[in-house]
């Protein structure tokens, strides 16, 4: 996910304030605090380099010296000429620049970015393995770990809240499920419709995914708003911060990132869409780099990161304002 060109907070110097183009960082940075200007700011003019004063010649001073010819790199080509030079006879000297030559030294010229290796502006690790906000980021098992615990625990609310209507349900497709079973014992192999399930069953399948997709909203959004961990998370230690700041959530933030994965149960009705859709959303860390960011963290524009045992859950008061200047 793109972020849209603009002004925003530094996560290196949250002190400070940059021009985002799109792809990088832009310009020189300006308080935090300070008004931006309109549009990206002006380009920095290139600096010249020092001039290298002439040496002064002597009045008295004889004709300069004959210029020095390069040595020769192969045989002599006949005779009366040089010998071969101090690299042997075919052995290549130092020549221009060409392909294949050695490029500028490990910082590379201004201007160019970072040199390969080097940690992302803020994020201390090489580029393919990031440690947002000097955390590592979490392992896809124990991701997946947490969201088992945290489906296990609304599986259990279902249960106590939608277990009447579930066994509704059941009872008014229970004609069909008979007579499918029937015919599978006895290897019938009629061609007589199969009995359709009662009127209510369609109400009923309906009902049922409300409440299941509003039990799982009020079990996960409010939690993940105020520390970005659910009951899953804390149990195998892991966080969801935001990629600007490590800080939590908050309701917005939160919502956004549940709709993703938690909506599509609606679709469950429509042949099982829903449950398609999120498996894609479920298994989108596997093949996403280097932030292993599944569909909802792109929505929210978020990382999840493996904390220490011991660290001190973030409150609700560390929230940063969610206005758009900093969120980059």
């Amino acid at each position: 996910m793109s972020v849209a060109p603009g002004w925003y907070i530094d996560p290196a110097e949250p002190e400070t304030r940059r021009y985002w183009d799109g792809e990088g960082w832009l310009g020189a940075p300006i308080p935090a605090d300070a008004t931006p200007p309109e549009g990206p700011p002006p380009p920095e003019p290139p600096s010249a380099p020092p001039a290298t004063p002439e040496p002064a010649t002597p009045a008295d001073a004889g004709p300069p010296p004959p210029p020095v010819q390069p040595p020769a790199y192969g045989p002599p080509a006949g005779p009366g000429a040089p010998g071969p030079g101090p690299y042997g006879p075919g052995t290549p000297g130092p020549g221009p620049a060409g392909p294949g030559a050695p490029g500028p030294g490990p910082h590379g010229p201004p201007g160019y970015g970072p040199p390969f290796g080097a940690p992302h502006p803020g994020w201390a690790g090489p580029p393919n393995n990031p440690r947002p906000h000097g955390l590592p980021l979490a392992s896809f098992g124990t991701r997946l770990g947490a969201r088992l615990i945290d489906f296990g625990i609304v599986f259990l609310l279902n249960a106590l809240v939608n277990g009447w209507f579930v066994w509704r349900y059941l009872e008014e497709l229970s004609p069909l499920l008979r007579e499918a079973q029937r015919r599978a014992q006895s290897q019938e192999r009629s061609t007589d419709p199969l009995p359709q399930p009662g009127e209510q069953s369609g109400m009923l399948l309906v009902v049922i995914l409300l409440i299941a997709a509003a039990l799982w909203l009020a079990y996960e959004v409010p939690s993940m708003a105020a520390t970005g961990q659910t009951f899953g998370k804390r149990l195998t230690g892991v966080r969801a911060v935001p990629i600007e700041a490590d800080q939590p959530l908050g309701f917005g933030r939160a919502l956004r990132r549940w709709s993703t994965m938690g909506l599509p149960t609606l679709l469950w009705y429509c042949c099982g869409l829903g449950l398609v859709l999120q498996f894609v959303d479920a298994v989108s860390p596997l093949f996403d780099h280097p932030l292993r960011q599944a569909l909802h963290d792109k929505r929210a524009l978020t990382v999840v990161v493996q904390v220490p045992r011991n660290a001190p859950r973030p409150t609700p008061h560390d929230r940063a304002d969610d206005s758009p200047g900093d969120t980059p």
